[in-house]
């Protein structure tokens, strides 16, 4: 087991600092959803609306069940959605989804600190640069414009986030000898590879990063201490435990849909809507099968979540590769040895681990990223950009803790330096916050056209019978149903059939009703080429109403019988 070192931080992980962090991070969550919620802007993403109902048709459902947790998306956000869902009024507004997210805000918030002190404390009194340098890190993280909408609303980067954080903060306190710490960073790890598939790729970098120094260390011979002082049942519970989400989810796929990697290759995976979504030679990603080219969509995303001025985007890159010079040679070594350098810095570098994934992710896994500055010049997945958002608020405290460190720069110098650092941020986030944060405006821009068909159908569905049975394809318009607040359990969907009877169910009930609609459904819904729309069009069913809208598919609603 690793031994306990005499320059450790204070054991209280709630001590006044982190209550008062506490206290803050919880105020900008309200103020800022009590903002959003009022300008309509919480249910502004699709994802965001089709987050809440499937995590609603767990339990609201013709066919309710864990079942209806489909695949492609995690299933762990949908689960901590549905105790908030239960209520009728906070799935119509969006409450419901939103509380999770802005709890794990207030929690990142609490981990970021808590890193980045731990890795910068240098002795066994409060240290009042390292707290000011954790200070920083916060106030990058928490009040980043579009972390703070995104905490808003039902997505889950915010969720992932936080679990990514404390995985990190866990996993550098097992390196400071907390030896319980390992245990709860592959909890950690368990958790966030059951939200995004970007714990996948963390977890198999932090598990070969034990294993490997472990081993390693068990071969060397030195009378220094050693960094990685494991027993091999310790190794062993935290390897089981980060690969324990991924084993289940894909057994999970296998059994449910004959194929364990459905998330990855099916109907709906992110490369089948990629293969839909090109019509010409040129019309792919230009980062396809470039991972290098990929990785610089993705570093732009990050820098447009952090400030608008392309000066500014470059100024935190130059500032975060800054901070990773420092954090992997200086306080490696402990500032050669002159006054108490840092425990451990190191870990942090895995800060950086959505870099790799993404380019990876673009280049190979069908996953778009488009910027507004770049060709195609648009706005989608630029969100995607924050996962590095906790690696910019660590690079630029360790960089700040190191200039106040700095005893042979002149004090102007390293006041001029750290109050440059300081206006940099300013300047970064109010040319954000004035033209409104870029993942704000990405649902703004693509989903303008979406939410108005949805509150135009809503309003018709009004008005059908209470316990009528409605018959329509979920996948794209669940919202109007959210807006109209008709329980899932009157409409017969796609959801509707046993998913291991793939690719259809005969037996089905959606397969039925889609067959002969006027015999399950008194009404049917359907979107101009959905499944609903093919199976109507034979069959002469009087229509009640025809909605379009620019931009989306024309909507007619049927009387079924």
């Amino acid at each position: 087991m690793p031994k306990k070192i005499k320059n450790a931080p204070p054991s209280s992980p709630w001590d006044s600092e982190v209550r008062l962090l506490a206290w803050l991070a919880t105020c900008v969550s309200v103020f800022s959803f009590l903002f959003y919620f009022q300008r309509g802007d919480v249910l502004l993403y699709g994802d965001a609306v089709a987050h809440i109902n499937i995590a609603r048709r767990i339990f609201d459902s013709k066919t309710p069940g864990l079942l209806q947790l489909g695949t492609v998306w995690l299933p762990l956000p949908h689960l901590l959605m549905v105790p908030f869902l239960l209520s009728n009024e906070m799935w119509r507004r969006g409450v419901g989804g939103s509380i999770p997210s802005m709890a794990a805000y207030v929690f990142g918030v609490i981990g970021i600190f808590r890193l980045v002190r731990g890795a910068l404390f240098r002795g066994a009194q409060p240290d009042r640069i390292a707290s000011l340098a954790a200070w920083t890190a916060v106030v990058v993280y928490a009040a980043n414009p579009n972390l703070i909408y995104m905490q808003t609303t039902a997505m889950g980067e915010a969720l992932y986030l936080a679990f990514f954080i404390w995985a990190v903060v866990y996993f550098a306190e097992s390196m400071r000898g907390d030896a319980k710490a390992l245990t709860k960073c592959g909890l950690c790890l368990a958790a966030a590879c059951l939200t995004r598939y970007d714990g996948w790729f963390l977890a198999v970098a932090i598990a070969a990063t034990v294993v490997i120094g472990s081993v390693l260390t068990g071969m060397a011979v030195a009378n220094k201490e050693p960094a990685f002082r494991f027993t091999r049942a310790t190794v062993v519970k935290f390897v089981l435990l980060a690969a324990a989400a991924p084993s289940l989810w894909l057994a999970y796929n296998a059994i449910v849909y004959r194929n364990p990697l459905e998330f990855a290759n099916g109907p709906y995976s992110a490369k089948a809507i990629e293969r839909k979504t090109q019509s010409g030679a040129n019309s792919g990603h230009p980062g396809s099968g470039n991972p290098l080219l990929a990785a610089r969509y993705f570093l732009k995303s990050a820098e447009a979540n952090m400030a608008q001025n392309e000066w500014l985007q470059r100024a935190w890159v130059l500032l975060a590769l800054a901070g990773i010079v420092v954090a992997t040679f200086l306080y490696r070594r402990g500032n050669g040895g002159a006054v108490p350098g840092p425990p451990v810095a190191w870990p942090l570098l895995f800060l950086l681990i959505p870099v790799p994934f993404y380019a990876l992710s673009v280049a190979y896994g069908g996953v778009p990223i488009f910027v507004p500055s770049w060709w195609p010049f648009s706005h989608y997945n630029v969100r995607y950009g924050l996962q590095l958002l906790p690696a910019f608020a660590a690079a630029l405290a360790i960089l700040l803790h190191r200039i106040v460190r700095a005893e042979t720069w002149k004090p102007r110098l390293r006041l001029a330096c750290v109050l440059g650092i300081f206006a940099a941020l300013i300047a970064s986030y109010t040319s954000v916050w004035r033209a409104t944060p870029v993942s704000l405006k990405e649902a703004q821009v693509n989903m303008g056209t979406r939410n108005q068909i949805e509150s135009e159908v809503a309003l018709w569905l009004e008005k059908l019978p209470p316990d009528s049975t409605l018959l329509m394809y979920l996948g794209d318009h669940v919202g109007a149903l959210q807006q109209a607040g008709i329980p899932l359990q009157h409409v017969i969907n796609e959801g509707n059939h046993r998913t291991w009877r793939q690719p259809a169910d005969p037996e089905g009930l959606w397969e039925r009703a889609l067959a002969d609609p006027a015999h399950y459904a008194d009404y049917v819904m359907a979107f101009e080429g959905d499944s609903v729309w093919q199976a109507v069009q034979a069959r002469p069913l009087p229509a009640l109403v025809e909605i379009h809208v620019t931009g989306q598919a024309r909507a007619i609603l049927y009387r079924a019988r």
